[in-house]
């Protein structure tokens, strides 16, 4: 699940950016929700401090100033990954605003499809490029820092993030070597983001991650998990025993 947010001080624009999103995400069945919107720099700031936010709809003239481009710079000391979008009813901030790393600049008034161009780029961009966006599948991409453990159910695979669960037929042979470093096998059926687990139960087994959901570890995997976790080398990721399932 894709997060945008979007920021802008005329609210008329911002709930028509809503609902033309809203209705892109639909029409391109592409897995992703408005999971915030504001009118306030102070307020965006907070919510990025301690949120996933992977899409940034960001408008450069907050309160009749170009302060959007002070809040880019911000905003990237805190997410160096997240795409942001510029809106703005003015060409001279463009070059300046490509300095903070934008994905795209959209002129107001912003039709839609000018807006769906824009949207088709990013899942194409995603689906093609070597970033932080791990693909389920055709329309479903999920941020890696998302995701706390992939189960194996049967010829099925679960994503389990903090907020939602994500199920595909695929198999841990087949997505051993696309997986980053970090993803460790742990279990026959489990491997674990280490970079997600607040502790490990060494008498229970247990992995337990940020919004306490849990996941195991198996007999034939615990000496080298253990090792990856107290060495915090992960070099080896979902080499930490020999599988062929």
């Amino acid at each position: 699940m894709l997060n945008f947010v979007l920021c802008d001080d005329n609210s008329s624009f911002l709930n028509g950016l809503d609902e033309m999103l809203s209705k892109l995400f639909i029409k391109h069945n592409l897995e992703a929700r408005i999971s915030f919107k504001t009118d306030s720099g102070n307020e965006l700031l907070d919510h990025i401090k301690n949120n996933s936010v992977d899409v940034l709809f960001l408008d450069i003239n907050l309160r009749n100033k170009n302060v959007g481009l002070a809040i880019a710079k911000e905003i990237r000391k805190i997410n160096k990954n997240l795409h942001l979008i510029f809106t703005t009813g003015h060409f001279e901030f463009m070059m300046e605003a490509y300095k903070v790393n934008t994905f795209d600049y959209l002129v107001k008034p912003i039709s839609q499809d000018n807006l769906e161009e824009t949207l088709i780029r990013l899942r194409d961009y995603l689906d093609n490029s070597n970033n932080r966006f791990i693909k389920i599948n055709g329309t479903t991409f999920i941020n890696q820092d998302d995701i706390h453990y992939i189960r194996k159910d049967g010829m099925k695979l679960v994503y389990h993030t903090e907020h939602s669960e994500y199920e595909t037929y695929n198999s841990f042979s087949k997505i051993k070597h696309t997986l980053p470093n970090g993803f460790v096998r742990c279990h026959k059926s489990f491997i674990a983001n280490i970079s997600n687990i607040s502790h490990v139960e060494v008498n229970t087994n247990t992995i337990f991650f940020n919004n306490n959901s849990k996941c195991y570890i198996g007999p034939r995997y615990k000496n080298e998990f253990m090792e990856v976790i107290n060495v915090g080398n992960s070099s080896n990721r979902l080499d930490v025993a020999n599988y062929t399932q």
